[in-house]
């Protein structure tokens, strides 16, 4: 008889666990990360009778998780690069509205600084056309500094973002590193009947999906029942019941930007930030490194192509007052940072830009290796220069003089165009100094009775100009096919007689003392063309179209690109990386979509099947129930007999 009670007991334990399971799993329907949970129950022994081994009732053997280890694998992977994409689209469009904006760019201001330049080439005596020159160069100026500025503002708001996202990191290492020390000591009191705290499990299984979206980790789990963590190139975030940190520093390369490091024990040692990749972390510094200071070494260059070249053109020119022209704009200086490594006694290098056409949109790291000499790093692509520096060395467009003193093993960063936009200025608010017209005039004497003409002549770059450009030159026909050339001022004849070979038929380019002029046509013998100082230049224009000309001459990227085509590849490859992202982010999102409703299938709770198990239960624990009493009428009744 005790039996029948023993076994309908159980069944009744069996079901009213069943229904609080049940219960449980529809309670957390909803709650992230939580894993479907399921009874499982086992008929116990059979009892030997006469008759045959009669069953004693059942036993719960367990509570366990509806788990999928690859399906979580995936989910986790899936979200890691969701929110990596995610992450960089977010910040790259930014860049993207700001740069590619048709009013705010700084095209449109470059192309109304060169239409002012073609309007006082038109009326080169006009004040009010050369007032409206400056106030477009202004114009140009300011919407370099304003996206530059922009450009930092985002840099800094990055650098919080990356703190913030290591303040997370370090939050949920240390809670899962509790949760380690709870699961091994709730798996140690339960291994005996080969129980698992299935919901401390899923709440740190959803800490480490927090922590996969914030940065790349590997998870191993260990046979105690707790999770070691891993980032980066293998550093430990969690081991056992111990979380270890990540820490933000001053970049010893760039002290502008900010680096992650790793602590343990009390040391700080800097990671290599590459190895630090996917999550919002990962995408963050990747942004930082790949788009954000690359895009403003960009803009800096095509700032410094437009101020170098327009200062170099101005200063072959001649202003109203009839002196040489000065610059226009205020070109930027080179950026270089010595490693924070270095000898506190070491100098830093002399770095000038030597040719804007020869600039990139890289930085350098310059390494000095003692005996083996100087190495010159270009980051973009890794590409390696050996320098010798005993004298100044030019690369890529700039000029690098060794520092003094320097010790081996030290190290400088060199961002050549970095403050380019950033520094840009106006170096004269006065209309008068624009140098419009050129410094020399070639003329025709009023007696020459040949058809031979000569052009104005232009003077030869790159500036200074030649001492000897305003010097009276005189070029007189011996006959119709030979000349000679004179310089007046020096007394000092440039080609005698019997002069150098004319042709007709081709004409001849002459340059002398920095100026360059071309005559044509048939001369006579004693035709005779003067070249001296422009000393009537209100309504000479020629400097002015060799400065608007700028803007179509291919200055940039060795020769091959114009200014205005140099900033459209700008916004084209901001533009093309924009789309591309917003294109693999929304696919990445419906992925994870995907891999989370394959994994909900296995995993999560259907409210329906549920439903159906708590009626399942109640009709199990009343046929128990039914059974106990069964068993307490037999009882009775045995009772019962006298």
């Amino acid at each position: 008889m005790a039996d029948l009670f023993t076994s309908a007991l159980s069944g009744m334990n069996a079901a009213q666990i069943g229904l609080a399971t049940a219960e449980h799993n529809i309670a957390n329907a909803s709650t992230p990360g939580y894993t479907r949970q399921q009874v499982l129950l086992g008929s116990r022994a059979g009892q030997q009778t006469g008759g045959g081994f009669v069953g004693q009732g059942v036993d719960v053997a367990g509570v366990i998780r509806i788990y999928d280890e690859f399906l979580n694998t995936q989910v986790s992977l899936e979200q890691n690069q969701a929110s990596y994409l995610t992450a960089y689209h977010s910040a790259i469009k930014q860049i993207d509205n700001l740069i590619a904006d048709p009013a705010a760019g700084a095209s449109p201001a470059m192309q109304s600084f060169f239409e002012a330049l073609n309007g006082v080439a038109n009326n080169p005596e006009s004040m009010p056309a050369r007032q409206t020159l400056l106030g477009n160069a202004q114009f140009a100026v300011n919407r370099f500094q304003a996206i530059d500025q922009r450009l930092t503002d985002i840099a800094n708001g990055l650098t919080g973002q990356i703190a913030n996202s290591v303040n997370l990191v370090n939050s949920y290492a240390q809670q899962i590193s509790v949760l380690n020390g709870n699961i091994k000591r709730a798996t140690a009191s339960g291994q005996g009947q080969g129980q698992q705290p299935n919901d401390l499990i899923d709440q740190r299984n959803q800490l480490i999906s927090k922590l996969n979206q914030e940065i790349k980790t590997t998870v191993l789990q260990q046979s105690d029942g707790t999770t070691s963590v891993f980032a980066g190139n293998g550093q430990a975030l969690v081991v056992d019941e111990r979380a270890m940190r990540l820490q933000v520093v001053q970049s010893a390369n760039d002290p502008s930007k900010v680096d992650i490091a790793y602590v343990n024990n009390g040391k700080i040692t800097t990671l290599q930030q590459s190895s630090l990749q996917g999550g919002k972390m990962g995408a963050y510094l990747a942004f930082r490194d790949q788009t954000l200071e690359p895009a403003r070494n960009a803009l800096g260059r095509v700032a410094l192509g437009m101020a170098v070249s327009i200062n170099q053109q101005n200063q072959l020119g001649q202003d109203l007052n009839g002196v040489p022209g000065g610059n226009l704009f205020n070109a930027a200086a080179p950026r270089v940072d010595k490693n924070a490594n270095n000898h506190s006694a070491s100098g830093v290098p002399s770095v000038t830009i030597a040719d804007v056409a020869g600039l990139t949109a890289s930085d350098y790291q310059l390494r000095f290796d003692g005996a083996a000499g100087y190495t010159l790093l270009r980051l973009s692509d890794n590409t390696t220069t050996n320098l010798d520096l005993t004298t100044p060395q030019t690369v890529d467009g700039m000029t690098i003089a060794a520092p003094a003193p320097v010790t081996a093993g030290d190290s400088f960063l060199i961002r050549p165009t970095a403050y380019g936009a950033r520094d840009i200025a106006l170096a004269t608010n006065d209309p008068a100094k624009i140098a419009i017209a050129a410094p020399m005039r070639a003329t025709a004497a009023l007696t020459n009775t040949g058809t031979a003409k000569i052009s104005s002549g232009t003077v030869n770059a790159p500036p200074p100009p030649n001492a000897n450009l305003k010097n009276n030159v005189t070029v007189a026909f011996i006959d119709a096919n030979h000349f000679t050339v004179t310089d007046n001022t020096s007394a000092t004849v440039l080609v005698a007689a019997p002069g150098t070979l004319y042709d007709p038929n081709v004409g001849a380019t002459l340059t002398f003392n920095g100026w360059t002029t071309q005559i044509t046509g048939t001369p006579v013998a004693g035709d005779v063309f003067n070249i001296a100082s422009n000393t009537n230049a209100t309504g000479d224009n020629r400097n002015a179209l060799l400065m608007a000309d700028l803007q179509t001459q291919n200055l940039m990227a060795n020769g091959t690109v114009s200014l205005q085509g140099i900033y459209s590849q700008l916004v084209g490859e901001i533009g093309n990386k924009t789309n591309e992202l917003a294109v693999t982010s929304l696919a990445q999102t419906n992925m994870v979509a995907q891999t989370v409703a394959a994994q909900q299938e296995v995993s999560g709770v259907n409210l329906d099947e549920e439903a159906a198990n708590l009626i399942r239960y109640q009709k199990a624990y009343q046929a128990a129930a039914k059974a106990m009493q069964i068993a307490q009428t037999m009882f009775d009744a045995i009772l019962a007999i006298k």
